[in-house]
This record gives C-alpha cells, structure tokens and sequence, in this order.
C-alpha cells in the first residue's frame, strides 16, 4: 500500500504552507525557471494527470467522502505520479499547479532533480458548477484565464463542457466555452475541452456514456469557437469506441470517471480505446491513477504511459508494477 506520510510527511506540507506565507511570490518564480518542452507532445501521445475534483465540491473515492479533501495527501499522489518519466504533466487548478511549483522551487534550491521540467502544465478553467448545486449546469470560468495561463508560462488549459439538453444552464456553459476556445486560439495555447452529455437522475447528474450521445456531442464541441487548430477532445471510454473516434478528426485524450479501485479494468478500457481509432492520442487521467486501491500511483502511473506510449498490452502494464511499488518513498525527504 503506498504510504503517503512518508512520500510526503506532515512537515514538508508544513514547509510549503510557510513558503505560502513568507514567500508569496515563490512559485510564480519557480513557474518562470521550469524548463518547458519544445512540442506538446513530442510522438504524437500524451499520459496527463487529471488533478482538479476538489475544486469542484468533489471529493468522494470509493466508501471514503472525503478523500480528496485531505490536501497532504492529495498532493503527495500527486507529485508521485509526476516522478514517472511516462507521465507527461498534469492537469489542475491553480492551487493546486503552485503547491507543485512550489515544491518544484524548493527542489531546485536543495540542488536536487526538478519536479517540472519538460512537464506539461494545464490549468482547470472552470470549476464553478460545483456538483450539487442548483446551478450545476451553469458553469463559467472561475479558475485561470487564458491570460493568466500564459503570464505563468502554462502548457495549456481545460474546459469542462457538460451538456443536459434540458437545462437552459448548459448553453451559458457553451458560451463560456466558446469565449474560452477563443482566448486560447489567439494565444496559440492548447485547449483540452471535455464535452459531456449529461442527464438529471435522483441521485444528480449522470454521463451518457453511449457511443451515440459521446459521438454527437463530439461533433459539436468540434465546431466550437475561431478555430479547431489548438482544439484536443476529453472523453470517456464506452462501448464501440470506434464510432466516437470516426465523429471526429481532432485527437482525443480518454477520461477515467470514479475510481475503480483496481488498476486492471482501466488499463483494458486505455488499450481498447487505442485501438478504436488513429486520433485517440492517450490519456487524461485522475482517479484512477491517484487512487488505485492498493496499488502504488507511481506503479498505476507507469503501466498506463507503457500503453500509451509503448503500445504495451494489459499484461504488459499490470506485470511491469512490480518493479516499481514503493520504490523511492523517501526521495522528497532525502531532498528536502
């Protein structure tokens, strides 16, 4: 089981949270020394971190509510998963980005290897429907701008695009998303827009998940905004992926949803999808990397960058975890 107080005990957080305090300015420092990569995705794939549930009033994995909400150890997965070679940068909020670049700060000033470089870093736009909420479905930029992603030297920004054809809420969420796409395209910065058909059940909102409903919505978040050129798909896994890649030339990075608390049945679901079509391009990932059941995030990090950029099998991925479980648990501590 991965121990994260030792990865990251309470006295590094301590630390970060006095680096807040004293030095205000820290990360956005650290964020203009990061080294960044020249191409988004240098062979054409990408193994992203999805890092931005919280923001959201989402916090629940598995029986536990409030997993999410325990930010040491969020942030210790977190920085896990990073230290993985095939993990190709995350996704989240911008507390989140400036805790890790901080800590990517403090790493340098240790004279120790750097958390970030050539690590992609995209910011969670809109965060405001909190789920839950009466106006769920209204979902405006409440997080970074794409200004703001530019001034800190970001790799690219996320949208969040649900759609309940029921709720007049879902066409201002539209608008804000073509305001977004915009921004960005004239920034020349990548947008990762996730379009979700979504319908009202008891229990709240529920994601379609059929290949007709992802196709169609595919189709029209491909048309949104000045331009497509920038423009990469979020979706989720359903059967006859196939049909969802063919609605669509842009590339496509695969969702995860509720942690499955067992690294197999996501690895299945990232490898038939890369097959479904040459535009599914890799992985957009939260969850069910942070949160694999038992497994160490590092050892569920790896196997499935092996399968998005190896081309490795299930068998392949599953086997190559335990080379990898609980190594190095002591390198922030041995840095810091």
């Amino acid at each position: 089981m991965f121990a994260s107080d030792r990865f990251l005990p309470d006295g590094l957080l301590a630390r970060l949270i006095e680096t807040r305090v004293r030095y205000p300015e820290f990360s956005s420092s650290a964020a203009a020394a990061r080294v960044r990569r020249p191409q988004l995705a240098p062979d054409g794939k990408l193994n992203i971190l999805a890092a931005d549930h919280p923001a959201r009033n989402v916090t629940k994995v598995g029986e536990n509510p409030l997993a999410m909400a325990d930010r040491r150890d969020y942030l210790a997965r977190i920085v896990r998963v990073l230290s993985s070679p095939r993990v190709d940068g995350v996704m989240a909020t911008m507390d989140i980005l400036e805790d890790l670049l901080s800590i990517d700060g403090l790493l340098r000033a240790a004279g120790a290897a750097a958390l970030l470089d050539h690590k992609l870093l995209i910011a969670s736009l809109n965060r405001g429907g909190l789920a839950g909420s009466s106006w769920e479905m209204d979902d405006p930029v409440t997080g970074a701008t794409p200004a703001a992603c530019q001034a800190w030297y970001l790799d690219g920004a996320k949208f969040l695009l649900r759609v309940d054809e029921k709720d007049p809420g879902s066409l201002k969420t539209i608008l804000a998303a073509v305001q977004a796409i915009n921004e960005c395209d004239a920034l020349g910065l990548p947008m990762f827009l996730e379009p979700l058909p979504v319908t009202r059940t008891d229990k709240g909102y529920t994601v379609v998940k059929t290949a007709e409903a992802l196709a169609r919505l595919a189709g029209v978040a491909s048309a949104l905004g000045v331009s497509s050129r920038y423009l990469w798909l979020k979706l989720p896994y359903c059967e006859h992926y196939e049909m969802v890649a063919r609605s669509t030339t842009l590339p496509i990075l695969l969702l995860g949803g509720e942690s499955a608390g067992d690294p197999a049945p996501f690895l299945r679901q990232l490898a038939s999808a890369m097959r479904a079509g040459p535009n599914v391009r890799g992985a957009l990932v939260g969850r069910n990397v942070l949160y694999p059941g038992p497994e160490d995030p590092l050892a569920m990090a790896e196997g499935a960058g092996g399968i998005v950029h190896e081309g490795w099998s299930v068998e392949q991925a599953l086997a190559s975890m335990g080379d990898i479980r609980g190594k190095e648990l002591d390198r922030l501590t041995a840095s810091l």
